[in-house]
């Protein structure tokens, strides 16, 4: 039984993939899904950084799994994604939490309030047309 070389990709023929092999396979498959992105391994490489630190993975520990030296190189993925930023920004919104109280201590005020502001809208639309 012949050495192992440490090879994780094999071509149809049992030979190792070249160095390029797998990024133009993925870049390949990325066109074929017709998603308007370019992308290579590097794009799996920045997502699963990017989500591992969104489900709350300490930077320290990305940074050892992707092998970087500095951990200048794993900031970029601490950048806050826009999917999160919207989470965050829809359960902690001023407008929203004072909207949930106004339902909560008198939610009759609250439906009035709607109302007339419904009202409102119908009124001025019927002026602009």
């Amino acid at each position: 039984m012949p050495d192992d070389e440490g090879t994780l990709f094999l071509t149809n023929l049992s030979q190792a993939f070249t160095a390029n092999r797998l990024t133009q396979m993925v870049r390949e498959y990325i066109d074929q899904a017709g998603i308007g992105k370019r992308g290579s391994c590097h794009l799996f490489h920045y997502t699963m950084a990017t989500l591992m630190l969104e489900n709350g993975a300490d930077v320290r520990f990305i940074q050892a799994m992707l092998g970087h030296v500095g951990l200048e190189t794993t900031q970029i993925y601490t950048q806050v994604s826009i999917r999160k930023l919207k989470d965050i920004h829809t359960a902690t919104h001023p407008a929203k939490m004072m909207r949930a109280q106004q339902l909560e201590q008198a939610p009759e005020l609250y439906e009035e309030g709607l109302l007339s502001a419904l009202a409102a809208e119908e009124v001025e639309e019927d002026i602009e047309s």
